[in-house]
């Protein structure tokens, strides 16, 4: 069994009396989408900075690839994209691309090749001779994520990623993200976006305010929580339907839009029991499934309204 790619071991990290991230631990498998998630300002950057040794932890320890060094001798094996973008605006995209791999290790014309390579696969090809000025701030962040990436790096670390993106532009991405976990190596990507992480993560990390409330494979962090809720879908007798529906020996809870509906069961519910009172009412019953939390609901339960919205001083988080 291969080490973890990344150990975080009670790490906590200060600034001018404010706790950013404490005493965090978790580890990151070899292999697949790690998706660190948490609330703006929970701590995120902090760690993924403490992860690359861009900053160093006042307490706590980062080990990477089993202790093979730190993140910056390890540069050559790790790719970056951070949240602040930053490409030279007077470079030509080709250029820069180039220019970004030879940072890496890469000899200038294999460097060259590689970013062709990229352009085209993100549809750039076309600007390749353009300054990046020139480009929309979306294309940029696709230059940087390419600049990320065309090294081949055995872990790769994406600080917000598909933040600003159209929904086609987030596809190419993820598919590209999908594509590089499938190849063996590691992703780690930080969000606030559950839906991204929920398509993508196979583990997922969640903290707030600095600390870690949620950590474990995503289906297992499902099961976990419970919660599962019904998703109901009937075509007539909509007030019969409405009455069962607000018996709370029945329904705990319902999200109600007319002619569908999502449900809680009253505890000790049985499924079973809602379903034969619907038929024997004849409200045309053509959905009932079980549906399981959402990463967002789970999410929302874990963090609170309170944890989502960080104060100020949090912001460098």
């Amino acid at each position: 069994m291969s080490s973890p790619a990344i150990v975080v071991d009670r790490v906590t990290k200060r600034y001018a009396g404010h706790t950013a991230v404490r005493k965090l631990s978790l580890e990151v498998p070899t292999g697949g989408i790690f998706g660190l998630l948490g609330p703006n300002g929970a701590g995120k950057t902090t760690t993924i900075r403490m992860l690359l040794s861009i900053i160093t932890p006042d307490e706590g320890s980062v080990t990477l690839f089993g202790g093979q060094g730190s993140g910056r001798d390890l540069s050559g094996k790790i790719g970056y994209l951070p949240e602040e973008r930053g490409l030279y605006p007077k470079m030509r995209v080709l250029d820069q691309l180039a220019f970004l791999g030879e940072c890496k290790g890469l000899s200038r014309w294999d460097a060259r090749k590689r970013a062709r390579q990229w352009l085209e696969r993100l549809g750039l090809g076309d600007w390749a001779a353009r300054k990046v000025s020139d480009l929309s701030k979306g294309m940029q962040q696709k230059v940087q994520f390419a600049g990320a990436l065309q090294h081949e790096p055995d872990l790769v670390v994406l600080d917000e990623p598909f933040g600003g993106l159209d929904p086609v532009n987030s596809q190419v991405m993820r598919d590209v993200v999908v594509d590089v976990a499938r190849s063996g190596r590691t992703v780690l990507f930080s969000t606030h976006i559950m839906e991204h992480a929920e398509k993508m993560c196979d583990r997922i990390t969640i903290i707030a305010r600095g600390e870690k409330i949620v950590d474990g494979p995503l289906a297992q962090v499902k099961r976990e929580f419970g919660h599962s809720s019904l998703a109901l879908t009937f075509s007539r007798n909509g007030a019969a339907a409405k009455a069962i529906l607000a018996d709370r020996s029945l329904v705990a809870r319902v999200d109600d839009s007319g002619a569908s509906a999502e449900v809680e069961l009253a505890h000790g519910a049985e499924p079973e029991r809602l379903l034969k009172a619907l038929v024997m009412a004849d409200v045309g019953l053509s959905r009932f499934e079980v549906v399981e939390p959402s990463l967002q609901s789970i999410f929302i339960s874990k963090v609170g309204a309170d944890a989502a919205t960080p104060a100020a001083s949090e912001a460098v988080a």
